[in-house]
């Protein structure tokens, strides 16, 4: 496939609008349609003496978007705040909570710090950020945490090795068989791996999250699923591991080797400019480059832009 055919930018819609559904009694998915660039899923918990939420929103709207749909179901206060990774999309709206304690793993809140202030131009399409106030998490962990809500055991563990990042956790509910995995899983879109790792990624999927044997997966991003968007997340892995390993072996950058790849199944997943930055990611451990190495995160999203026709990523928040 040549490069002009990946010429045109697909253009900006408005998604249509978030939702509840409830996962469990008294656990609720927000869920923010389409889950394209920094459009997450978030979640919340209600216990008696107030509510735990997991992960905030990219931008001000959005968050008090979601903040009134807490109140919509109750009245509690937001106590607790968990990160699941500091990627913007799940932290820059920290700063609403108000007094809520923001828990995360202890490289979340040094990655969150490192990133500061959002910023779209030029790899992405414009975005109205609204008020801003950098609030990183302010109390960390190491391996895990056990939060209570009334007598419901809330598991929030650091997956043990670069993922999505290097710093995913999970927060799993074994009562209830019920898992919010942040962006270790995309439902309907392209995984992006561009500051954690691809092998990583499919060790945790396989030693971590699949063990679990949750029942119902809240996903960083797209519908609430079930234990089979595990093996279709893998699936794409070890696509790109395979890409990776024939584009080097015939001398292909990332970006030449994404424009000679046929994505296959893989075509109608959204973002699928990210196969370039996956590609970088995935080159570097071929090169034998620890798990989650810091690579050269401009070039790649460079790249990803130069794969999408020269224009920058489309962005519908």
């Amino acid at each position: 496939m040549s490069s002009s055919e990946h010429g045109s930018a697909t253009p900006i819609t408005v998604p249509g609008p978030p939702r509840l559904e409830e996962v469990g009694d008294g656990v609720f998915a927000y869920l923010q349609p389409d889950g394209t660039w920094w459009i997450n899923n978030t979640g919340f918990l209600v216990g008696s003496r107030g509510v735990v939420s997991v992960d905030s929103c990219s931008t001000e709207r959005r968050t008090r978007a979601y903040l009134e749909a807490i109140r919509s179901v109750t009245d509690r206060p937001v106590r607790t705040l968990v990160n699941t990774h500091h990627h913007g999309d799940h932290t820059f709206g920290n700063h609403l909570f108000g007094g809520a304690t923001i828990v995360a793993h202890e490289e979340t809140r040094a990655a969150a710090l490192a990133w500061g202030e959002p910023v779209a131009a030029p790899i992405w399409t414009d975005v109205d950020w609204g008020e801003f106030a950098l609030e990183p998490p302010f109390l960390t962990y190491t391996d895990g945490v056990t939060l209570w809500v009334d007598d419901l055991r809330c598991e929030v563990r650091h997956v043990g090795t670069p993922a999505h990042t290097t710093n995913d956790s999970v927060l799993w509910i074994p009562e209830k068989g019920l898992l919010f995995c942040g962006d270790l899983l995309f439902n309907g879109g392209t995984p992006f791996l561009v500051q954690g790792s691809i092998a990583g990624s499919i060790k945790v999927l396989e030693e971590v999250v699949a063990p679990l044997n949750a029942e119902t997966i809240v996903p960083g991003h797209g519908p609430v699923a079930g234990p089979e968007l595990i093996g279709t997340v893998l699936g794409y892995l070890r696509f790109v591991q395979a890409t990776a390993e024939a584009g080097r072996a015939a001398g292909l950058s990332p970006l030449e080797a994404a424009r000679e790849t046929d994505l296959g199944p893989y075509a109608d997943l959204t973002d699928r400019e990210r196969i370039v930055g996956n590609l970088h990611r995935a080159y570097s451990e071929l090169d034998g480059e620890p798990l989650g190495a810091v690579i050269d995160v401009p070039a790649a999203l460079s790249d990803m832009v130069t794969y999408n026709g020269g224009k920058p990523l489309t962005c519908r928040v």
